[in-house]
């Protein structure tokens, strides 16, 4: 019963970060007309840092905090997962749509589960291959379908995106390594400041630029970074470490949909049949990877059943 309530909680924990995330996009598009996206994630993440430092002071009770060679590497999936994924997401956005970024990010399950299988040596079956062609299939047609209506721009915007994808699927299998064992507000501490770190030598590129935000672009900058930042990454990787990372990063499938309409209520966007369609593919892909994956868990369990005890290595 425990472990089955760890599960849940697991399952519940990634599919709220989905739904802050899932907000990201048009929020992020929203406060780009005020503000760089180098700056944008100086500011979002310097004030997550800066949560979370007073969050871990003010916890009580010991925790164990990483050993030096734990936290170089942590340091390291922040500045991957943060300040890199970001980079390519936050310019991604400003030259494509908040949409096409909703439905784009429904591809990284895949990104994650191909590169397990290469860290890994995990062997690839006809279905999960199948998963991959077809996801790839949905999201040549969401990208396709921003050249066409949006041009080069929109098009660069969207191969950006992509490669965020791959940005993506190597912080989420370095933080399964790294994440063994470590205190999950610890770990996204040390992620955020180091992402924060690389963001504000990145945002100096974008000096010139400088320039007080509104009342409305300073509120959202302020949600990004309590909602999306703090409160995402705690209750991911809270998750992420309870699961493999392909299937925390599968239940990530909220995040389109919920984003789409996002693009559609807070900017405004129109989303075409192509979007739509290329979007189901990806998700359609993602779902049968996931079958093959529990139809094999399933039958590992039954060998399992059948193995006499003193058999089992």
């Amino acid at each position: 019963m425990d472990e089955r309530n760890t599960r849940v909680l697991a399952i519940c924990s990634v599919a709220a970060a989905a739904l802050f995330w899932s907000s990201s996009y048009a929020v992020t598009k929203e406060v780009l007309a005020e503000v760089g996206p180098l700056t944008i994630g100086a500011v979002r993440f310097s004030i997550a840092a800066v949560l979370l430092a007073a969050l871990v002071r003010m916890r009580r009770g010991p925790a164990v905090r990483p050993g030096p060679r734990e936290r170089r590497l942590i340091y390291l999936s922040g500045l991957l997962g943060i300040t890199l994924y970001f980079i390519l997401e936050n310019i991604g956005v400003e030259l494509s749509t908040a949409s096409d970024a909703s439905l784009i990010v429904a591809s990284y399950p895949l990104m994650t589960m191909l590169l397990e299988l290469v860290v890994f040596r995990m062997r690839l079956p006809l279905l999960r291959v199948g998963g991959v062609l077809l996801a790839a299939v949905g999201a040549f047609l969401v990208v396709r379908n921003g050249a066409e209506v949006g041009g080069t721009e929109r098009w660069f915007g969207d191969v950006l995106l992509l490669v965020g994808g791959l940005v993506w699927a190597g912080y989420n299998v370095l933080v399964k390594y790294v994440g063994r064992g470590q205190d999950s507000a610890y770990l996204t501490y040390y992620q955020t400041v180091a992402g924060a770190a690389g963001f504000l030598l990145a945002s100096l590129l974008e000096a010139g630029d400088w320039r007080m935000p509104g009342t409305t672009a300073s509120a959202l900058l302020v949600y990004l970074a309590v909602a999306c930042s703090v409160g995402g990454f705690l209750l991911y990787n809270y998750g992420l470490r309870r699961m493999t990372s392909s299937v925390a990063v599968n239940i990530l499938n909220l995040v389109p949909v919920f984003g789409v309409l996002g693009a559609v209520v807070i900017n405004g966007e129109t989303v075409r049949l192509a979007q739509v369609f290329g979007g189901a593919i990806i998700i359609a892909g993602v779902a049968l990877g996931l079958v093959e994956r529990r139809t094999a868990a399933t039958e590992a369990a039954v060998r399992a059943d059948r193995t006499p005890v003193g058999d089992r290595g």
